[in-house]
């Protein structure tokens, strides 16, 4: 005579959470987009960048670090951005909107798993993307690798949590995955304009200057390149980028419908 034994709900629940993380991934790989404006598009600059003869000289205003060094972090930013603002609402918000996230609420599995499995998918999908771009950069162009590593990790992922608290507060308002695309659209061009995807911080207006030290990505761009020199970054940097990751977390998490 046999006997089974069921597993613990523990284990069964942290089983399902992973093959629910799992499907999310090959889902997200399977709709192409996000791998390509996520990872690819990042990497893409990089070589265009890393390309341009005038981008990998010393400049005196930089403190002799090169204009390339200077935009690793702000490809990092972009990274981020695109995922958070992009790819996170617009999938929650058509899952709402075809009603998984409703049915969903009927199972074991329950939508705060999901919600999980996708922020575990976006900061899986980050960090691959964050490693890519400093390896192929000090590789092919000679980029040095952050000097305060610890202080670089740090401002990557408050980064990326205040991103992604502000992408579910996209989703959590909007009333379709169109609508969440376009919201998201809408929010990530200034964002990277205050990062200094089209010119470096240093060398805004000085009322540009104080805008982007109050976005989201102008300190978090600030703190990486602070640790890619190998300095801790500045505390005020740090705490506007938890300020956002808490005040959207929270809001996001009162007005987030399930259906």
């Amino acid at each position: 005579m046999t006997t089974t034994t069921a597993a613990p709900p523990a284990a069964a629940s942290r089983s399902g959470l992973g093959r629910l993380t799992a499907t999310e991934l090959r889902l997200f790989i399977r709709e192409r987009v996000g791998p390509i404006w996520g990872v690819g598009f990042p990497l893409l600059l990089l070589i265009i960048f890393g390309s341009i003869h005038s981008f990998r000289k010393p400049q005196k205003d930089f403190g002799g670090a090169t204009t390339l060094e200077i935009y690793v972090p702000v490809l990092i930013a972009f990274t981020i951005a695109i995922l958070a603002l992009s790819a996170l609402p617009m999938v929650l918000a058509g899952y709402r909107e075809k009603g998984i996230l409703r049915r969903l609420q009927t199972t074991p599995m329950g939508p705060v798993r999901l919600l999980t499995a996708q922020l575990a998918v976006n900061f899986a999908v980050t960090v691959v993307t964050v490693i890519a771009i400093l390896v192929v950069g000090r590789v092919a162009y000679d980029v040095p690798l952050p000097k305060q590593p610890v202080g670089f990790v740090v401002a990557a992922l408050l980064a990326a949590a205040a991103l992604m608290a502000v992408g579910l507060f996209v989703a959590a308002t909007a009333g379709s995955g169109r609508a969440a695309q376009a919201i998201g659209t809408i929010l990530f061009f200034p964002m990277m304009f205050f990062a200094g995807l089209w010119v470096p911080i240093a060398q805004m207006p000085k009322v540009l200057r104080y805008i982007s030290h109050g976005t989201p990505l102008g300190p978090a761009v600030q703190a990486l390149q602070r640790a890619s020199g190998g300095h801790w970054p500045h505390a005020q940097q740090l705490l506007v980028t938890a300020a956002y990751a808490v005040v959207f977390g929270l809001a996001a998490a009162k007005l987030f419908r399930w259906e």
